[in-house]
């Protein structure tokens, strides 16, 4: 007699080399260092604009965290990057973005906000 098949596990068997695969595995967000030696994690954010072709735009905050890792002293964000027609679609496309980018994105978001002379 053959054994039951066991329903998977959220997150078993996904890839967690994109945002949204390492969400589903680790259920939390990624950590990372940035450029600037800090630590921070990435939440994926968006919002609604007046245009009909792409109503919902996304891009990604970066929360820097205390050096003890007991609350958030900061932020960076993206630029919008993702334009789409619903919420759902938007956050798709974000979660299909590698580790490799986001980290990408972070210090690029990091660098920007040094050159700008912006705090926070």
């Amino acid at each position: 007699m053959a054994e039951p098949v066991k329903p998977p596990e959220p997150g078993e068997g996904e890839d967690d080399r994109t945002l949204g695969g390492y969400m589903s595995v680790h259920t939390r967000p990624p950590a990372f260092e940035a450029v600037d030696g800090q630590p921070y994690t990435v939440s994926i954010e968006t919002e609604r604009t007046g245009d009909l072709r792409a109503p919902v735009v996304g891009y990604l905050v970066f929360p820097r965290w205390a050096d003890t890792g007991l609350g958030i002293v900061g932020h960076v964000e993206s630029p919008v990057l993702w334009r789409g027609s619903s919420r759902a679609a938007v956050v798709d496309a974000v979660e299909a973005v590698t580790l490799h980018e986001v980290q990408r994105l972070l210090n690029e978001a990091v660098v920007r906000k040094v050159e700008g002379g912006a705090t926070g």
